[in-house]
């Protein structure tokens, strides 16, 4: 059996004519029948009912030309890696940003990467590092942007930026006149966070740990996005990451304040398994992130990747 033999029975399939599908085929129909009747000697089967008006397909066929197209897709698709194989930047990249990151993140590197690798498009994925987590190491993406620490077998990291936090309060606010905030003036009553399990949440506990008391339970939203509108609202106050709080999110009823330092911050980076076969993609997705006009530290290639901003180490991913 060859796939020169089931792109010839998928062909009459679909002519439902020897004649027609040995033209589709550029052979002759003698060649073409004869090819036919081989794999049907060689399967114990017949594929086709001949007439003299055409070829119908048998019960026993319409299974094995199914099985041939997939078959034949498969075999496409080999060709289609070995090509990116190739040229690594063409092809689509499976990508994971987590929740707090791909909002701001993705709009400018969407185009950043189309101009600098148009034929490499993105099939991106948005959630939280546990999830990413599974779909990196299960190989149904290629690449995830998280935020560190972030330790794994089998996975690499390139550190990217490092990000400042700043703090949002309502315009009406005691702090709105002030031009920066150390993180142990802050009331914890006031603060409104993400639910537990989201890694920017841990940071910003971490960041400000000499809160008089802690959180109270139930002042959470959902998304950044939430948050800044609970603040907007007048619900409370929160702390944000710099790419959230650019000029493009500005909202009239929140005002955005410095941490006094040492400002918290944390390391934004890339996470791929080590077998990934497309280096050079990877290589293109780090130098085009760090690029991108963002209110981060530009971290160069190879830069260390220890913790930033005094965060503690953690063990294994966390929901972020």
């Amino acid at each position: 059996m060859t796939l020169t033999e089931l792109r010839y029975i998928v062909a009459v399939a679909e002519t439902r004519h020897f004649g027609r599908a040995a033209e589709r085929c550029h052979v002759s129909q003698p060649s073409l029948s004869a090819s036919v009747a081989k794999l049907e000697d060689e399967l114990g089967v017949k594929l086709f009912e001949r007439g003299k008006h055409g070829a119908r397909i048998t019960a026993a066929g319409e299974e094995v030309i199914q099985q041939a197209r997939r078959a034949l897709d498969e075999a496409a698709q080999v060709k289609t890696v070995a090509q990116q194989g190739r040229n690594p930047l063409k092809g689509t990249l499976r990508l994971g940003v987590i929740h707090t990151i791909a909002p701001y993140l993705l709009p400018d590197l969407v185009g950043a990467l189309h101009r600098s690798a148009p034929e490499m498009p993105l099939d991106i994925e948005e959630s939280t590092t546990a999830a990413l987590d599974g779909l990196l190491k299960a190989g149904t993406l290629d690449i995830v942007v998280l935020a560190l620490p972030y330790e794994e077998s089998g996975i690499l990291t390139q550190a990217l930026y490092d990000e400042p936090f700043k703090v949002v309060v309502p315009r009406g606010h005691a702090f709105a006149r002030r031009k920066s905030i150390a993180a142990d003036e802050l009331d914890a009553a006031q603060l409104l966070l993400l639910p537990v399990g989201h890694c920017l949440r841990d940071q910003v506990l971490d960041a400000c740990r000499e809160f008089t008391r802690p959180p109270p339970p139930g002042r959470q939203g959902n998304s950044l996005e939430t948050l800044r509108s609970m603040v907007a609202s007048g619900a409370g106050i929160s702390v944000l990451p710099a790419s959230a709080l650019t000029a493009r999110y500005a909202n009239p009823l929140v005002k955005v304040i410095d941490f006094a330092p040492p400002v918290p911050m944390r390391r934004v980076a890339l996470a791929w398994r080590k077998g990934f076969a497309r280096p050079a993609a990877v290589a293109k997705l780090a130098e085009t992130i760090r690029r991108l006009d963002l209110p981060v530290q530009r971290l160069e290639a190879g830069a260390s990747l220890a913790r930033a901003g005094g965060r503690r180490k953690q063990k294994g991913p966390s929901s972020r």
